[in-house]
């Protein structure tokens, strides 16, 4: 079917989902949530946008299949959350701008395409949320958004610290990410903040270079005994009006409900508590978001996937709420 023929829900000027009424959710090309591609609008407010890479991967790989698998498991997606009391497709305009290619055998040459990409992408789009990918590439659209915006603040949800020296003498791996990014003057060192850690560490050590960072850590432990409120508390009083980058590894979700990663670790948040949590970004000046490290070929039955699906959709609920 060309493209002017296909069936899509209209608001006034957005273009959004196909009509499920008309084509079945199954059929037709797998854009993100059955959305428009980025040149049939040529602008937007929000770009959905691939990554796949995964060469910084330290266990297992497979990564780099993470977007189209997130792109076939958000097909479901419909068009209100009636949590947020909110049209995100309605009342932004929201694309798939396809994938972003990097080099697969040079990690430094893959961040420089990436930044060079999405910085282009910025051109057409006022916001960007990424699929990936492993944890790397959210170094480079850091750099990105740190030329636009000036040092970001960060809500990294994740099992693990991602703020490790290196791994056999690399600098640029997805667990030397946020180092990386806090040495390069990327971060608002006093607006960082992790959600979700937890698993053993290599030395005791790593605590505290990772405050050191920049990084306060609300852990998986403390969400247990704490609660969601309270981790939103820590949240809007660690960012506050700040620019807002969310950066999701899925691993911060117990394997039960995210088993296609590559490090899982036991003991994760829900995928409820993971969402729930999600739903108070739109109380934060967002200025970016990805989900990583979706790895097909460790999934059942899609259940990381749709995990990772419905994350994107409540960030880009949050960005519509006004």
């Amino acid at each position: 079917m060309a493209d002017q023929e296909i069936p899509r829900v209209t608001t006034g000027d957005v273009v959004g989902q196909v009509d499920a009424t008309k084509i079945p959710r199954y059929g037709g090309l797998s854009t993100f949530a059955l959305l428009p591609r980025m040149e049939e609008v040529q602008t937007a407010d929000i770009a959905v946008v691939g990554v796949p890479f995964d060469a910084g991967v330290s266990y297992r790989p497979g990564a780099r299949f993470g977007p189209s698998h997130v792109r076939e498991a958000s097909r479901l997606l419909r068009p209100f959350n009636p949590e947020l009391k909110t049209s995100p497709f309605a009342s932004q305009q929201v694309v798939d701008a396809g994938d972003i290619p990097a080099n697969p055998f040079d990690i430094e040459a893959a961040l420089a395409s990436i930044e060079s990409s999405y910085s282009k992408l910025l051109d057409n789009a006022k916001k960007i949320i990424a699929i990936g990918g492993d944890h790397t590439i959210t170094l480079a659209i850091l750099r990105a958004l740190k030329a636009k915006h000036g040092p970001i603040s960060v809500i990294h949800f994740d099992a693990h610290l991602d703020t490790w020296d290196s791994y056999f003498g690399a600098d640029y791996t997805h667990g030397t990410t946020f180092r990386r990014a806090s040495e390069e003057g990327l971060l608002d060192m006093q607006g960082c903040i992790h959600i979700g850690i937890r698993g053993p560490l290599y030395a005791a050590s790593n605590l505290e270079d990772d405050q050191e960072l920049g990084f306060q850590i609300f852990s998986a432990v403390q969400l247990e005994e704490l609660g969601i409120t309270e981790a939103i508390a820590r949240m809007k009083k660690r960012v506050g009006d700040k620019p807002v980058y969310v950066s999701i590894d899925i691993d911060v979700l117990d394997p039960a409900h995210a088993p296609g990663t590559g490090t899982p670790e036991a003991g994760g948040m829900t995928s409820r508590e993971l969402l729930q949590i999600l739903r108070a970004s739109k109380d934060f000046n967002l200025v970016g978001a990805d989900v990583v490290e979706v790895a097909p070929a460790y999934d059942h039955a899609q259940i990381t996937g749709i995990a990772a699906s419905h994350c994107i959709y409540e960030i880009l609920s949050a960005m519509a709420v006004k």
